[in-house]
């Protein structure tokens, strides 16, 4: 029988088939990635938790810095974030060392989060007085990565959806910039500001922090709307587009209020599928090295 439905539950399978069947050796030195749009709503949070997930899930150890206020990737984790747990804030603020406050998320012992509190809401203000205040991640991050006896493969830090000095951080912190961009209206909007930070990043704070990764999300392929968006952004940005397209998923939305990602949640799902060849494109692709052209 030839329906859409059985031919998409034969693509499906094919696709996991394909995954099942992927072997990938990490190697080399750790790959610090930051995941930033300003704009919100076009799954930033999401997409770092679930690629997070599915690189631990290929083998590779993972840690995700919740530097989002809000605390939505410690959450999706499956990672205790109240007010009285020791977190990222700490580490900011007083100078905690990172491995203070890590935890292993349940999902998979490959896979660690450096939480978010409430406390964090705070830390914009504070880091203004700050001696060093743009490379106080960065430095705690070096300091964690000489020290630990298990090697990372990648470090993920989550932002919040503003510019100000917590993005600053996460942005000196980081060899590799990944943004998610929504398949629809105004998708591009704000982009040219958040490029133009990154230039003054690469000029002035971190001259290696380049544009690496943008990743397609919330695709619905039924609308000409998300298969034009997805058109203009491939032509704007070129190689820095990932080939995997993130759908729209109800599970990926239902998974963060169990306290998981997709991929723990229903790995079978049309989502975690696509979060999953996300995660080996990412791998294969290895970091890049800064050009100019995403960031002119």
């Amino acid at each position: 029988m030839d329906s859409p439905i059985a031919r998409e539950i034969a693509d499906l399978a094919s696709r996991r088939k394909v995954l099942d069947s992927v072997d990938l050796e990490f190697r080399g030195r750790t790959r610090v990635i930051t995941i930033s749009n300003q704009k919100g709503g076009v799954g930033k949070t999401t997409t770092t938790v679930n690629v997070a997930s599915a690189l631990a899930s290929l083998g590779a150890r993972v840690l995700v810095i919740d530097l989002d206020p809000q605390g939505n990737a410690s959450t999706a984790l499956g990672v205790p974030h109240s007010a009285e747990v020791p977190s990222v804030y700490d580490v900011l603020i007083d100078e905690f060392p990172l491995a203070d406050i890590i935890q292993t998320s349940p999902e998979s012992p490959n896979l660690l989060c450096a939480p978010s509190t409430i406390h964090l809401a705070g830390a914009e203000i504070e880091l203004v007085s700050q001696v060093a205040r743009e490379h106080r991640l960065k430095t705690a991050l070096e300091d964690y990565l000489d020290s630990t006896e298990e090697r990372l493969d990648f470090v993920l830090i989550d932002c919040p959806p503003s510019l100000g000095l917590l993005t600053i951080n996460a942005f000196t912190a980081a060899q590799e910039l990944m943004i998610p961009i929504q398949c629809e209206y105004y998708a591009l909007e704000g982009l040219s500001q958040l490029l133009g930070s990154v230039r003054m990043i690469q000029k002035h704070l971190n001259p290696s922090f380049h544009l690496s990764t943008i990743v397609l999300t919330m695709y619905d392929g039924r609308t000409r709307l998300a298969q034009q968006v997805a058109e203009e952004v491939r032509t704007h940005f070129g190689n820095e587009v990932l080939d995997t397209v993130i759908p729209r998923s109800v599970r990926v939305s239902e998974a963060p209020s169990f306290g998981q990602t997709v991929i723990a949640y229903d790995g079978q799902s049309a989502g975690a599928i696509a979060y999953r060849e996300a995660a080996v494109e990412i791998a294969r692709r290895g970091p890049n090295e800064p050009t100019n052209e995403g960031t002119s």
